[in-house]
């Protein structure tokens, strides 16, 4: 390992040098959190990796999930318990080994509906939750008397419920933790490349032998060799396939889940909450000064970039959350809402299709390997199963996977930093709360944020217009988290889309100007980054008013993607 690898424009544009002459072992194609913990688990095999990504790293999927590590109580009621386990297992390597500065335990409430046969009904699957995964650095579930329940969680109605039980899961930040993986995976030599888009598979009669691939931001287009392709791009699985002349042997449906963010001070709880609706479950869940209630689970077949939340969404998830609140949320207290796309396996046909949260491997031609389905927790296992089944098309002796003893960049020091708060606080000139704001994001890797503000104090201060984050925080998102647009910044590396009333538009300026500073930015790029960021801001809010998913996706699509247009 060579250290944090630092994703800046130098390093961008050498990995697009190395991808035109490489021969490659596995080429990675999508940048969510499957290709790259892929593009990770197949450079510390020892393998000669490359990831290319069309958009941003994280930036479907992979950025809007419901931001949970867990085992899925729900999948108890199913039976599956192979996938709880296997969840359970993971959730603790995150807190204990791999990314214990991103992932962080969290408790949930379950409120119980009915006075007599719920309790014991619910305790013995959540008993069974804490013993299936084994070591544990949570909290056993615990029983609440109705008396309980409102002293933890005064915002429900008395009458709501009998009592409950409070058990605890994992959280993390799903967009920076995608971000630090492929970190990870580049400071283990893999090539990894954002707004690099597959247009074509290279082939050598029915095997794949690589891809063209496009600059998006530049236009220009280069041939990769590949001994094998690895295809993570979710919901569009199937184009890929289509791409490479196959049917496959899977097929994927996207599946709408929208959530909405909300003050903290709007609900009065000390605890997440886990209501049950009549198809699914619910989550209230806290995030930071924040909480993020979803989700839904609609069938989706418009634009799989942009998936666009309707007011019918938003009605919905307020209507389960105030059925149980005393004092109703209103739309006027929403200050986020996002919509992304799950990927779930489908059968051949309608009738005979199960849509499921397990994940599938197939090898559908020789030269190319497609995984799909699954859930964010799992995805460190579904790296693994890929890249073992790439060895059929890889030279004998690779290894098997280590990955489950790599802890992410970040991981290594930071509870001695933990430890020496007060210290860092009064070194650094800053309020404990933003170190601990800091450590959550970056683990060790904060010093090279302090180095920074060491040598430009101006970026200690607030950024203006959402000032729980630093100045510094944007720099840094440039000069190594491969930040190329201001959305990347401001939806992903920090989460401010979602948290700030005005979604960001305040900060989007300063933000800019900051970028233009490190990415040699004119006046008329500043502005026309700003410009598109503040379009699609309004295309997601008009969007949120139409009742239906067609007017909806009109909507947000009036918006065009930057990355689209930045070489046409």
């Amino acid at each position: 390992m060579r250290g944090p690898a630092q994703l800046d424009p130098a390093q961008r544009a050498a990995a697009w040098e190395h991808l035109a002459s490489a021969e490659l072992d596995v080429l990675v194609v999508g940048g969510g959190v499957t290709g790259a913990g892929v593009a990770l688990d197949a450079a510390t095999r020892g393998l000669r990796v490359a990831l290319v990504e069309q958009r941003d790293f994280a930036s479907g999927t992979s950025s809007r999930s419901s931001k949970l590590f867990h085992g899925g109580v729900r999948y108890l009621e199913q039976l599956n318990f192979a996938l709880v386990r296997e969840a359970l297992k993971e959730r603790e390597l995150m807190l204990t080994r791999i990314a214990p500065h991103l992932v962080k335990p969290v408790s949930f409430l379950y409120p119980l509906e009915h006075a007599v046969w719920e309790r014991p009904y619910v305790t013995a699957g959540l008993t069974m939750y804490d013993t299936m995964g084994g070591a544990r650095s949570v909290p056993r579930t615990k029983q609440l008397t109705k008396g309980g329940v409102r002293r933890i969680a005064p915002a429900l109605k008395p009458d709501s419920h009998h009592g409950g039980l409070l058990y605890h899961d994992a959280q993390c930040d799903d967009a920076r933790h995608t971000l630090t993986v492929v970190r990870t995976a580049a400071s283990y030599g893999a090539t990894v490349l954002s707004s690099a888009k597959v247009v074509g598979l290279l082939h050598a009669g029915e095997r794949v032998v690589g891809a063209r691939v496009l600059d998006v931001e530049t236009g220009a287009e280069v041939e990769v060799r590949a001994s094998v392709v690895v295809n993570c791009t979710g919901v569009w699985t199937d184009d890929i396939q289509r791409m490479a002349g196959g049917r496959g042997r899977f097929h994927v449906r996207a599946s709408k889940g929208v959530h909405i963010v909300v003050p903290r001070d709007r609900i009065n709880s000390e605890t997440g909450l886990i209501l049950r609706t009549a198809t699914s479950v619910l989550f209230c869940i806290p995030w930071g000064t924040h909480w993020i209630v979803g989700t839904t689970d609609t069938p989706w077949e418009l634009s799989r970039a942009h998936p666009a939340a309707t007011s019918a969404d938003i009605d919905y998830l307020l209507g389960e959350i105030n059925d149980v609140l005393l004092t109703p949320i209103t739309r006027e207290d929403i200050q986020g809402v996002y919509a992304g796309l799950r990927p779930l396996l489908a059968g051949e046909s309608e009738e005979t299709s199960q849509l499921s949260r397990e994940h599938a491997v197939a090898r559908p031609q020789p030269g190319l390997v497609s995984i799909a389905g699954g859930k964010y927790t799992t995805y460190r296992v579904m790296a693994a199963d890929a890249v073992d089944a790439a060895r059929e098309d890889l030279p004998p002796g690779v290894p098997d996977s280590v990955t489950e003893h790599i802890p992410l960049v970040g991981a290594e020091g930071y509870q001695a930093l933990v430890n020496q708060l007060d210290t860092l606080s009064r070194r650094h000139g800053l309020p404990v709360w933003r170190i601990t704001h800091l450590l959550d994001r970056y683990g060790s890797l904060v010093v090279d944020l302090f180095e920074l503000m060491a040598q430009r104090p101006e970026l200690a201060e607030p950024l203006v217009g959402a000032e729980e984050y630093l100045a510094v925080e944007v720099v840094y998102a440039v000069r190594a988290e491969a930040a190329l647009h201001l959305n990347d910044v401001l939806t992903r590396r920090t989460r401010i889309s979602i948290e700030t009333p005005d979604r960001g538009a305040a900060a989007a300026e300063t933000a800019a100007a900051l970028m233009a500073g490190e990415l040699g930015w004119d006046d008329a790029q500043v502005a026309a980054e700003v410009e598109h960021y503040r379009r699609r801001v309004q295309a997601e809010l008009d969007s949120q008013q139409m009742t239906d998913d067609e007017r909806a996706d009109a909507e947000r699509l009036h918006a065009s993607d930057i990355r689209t247009r930045a070489h046409g």
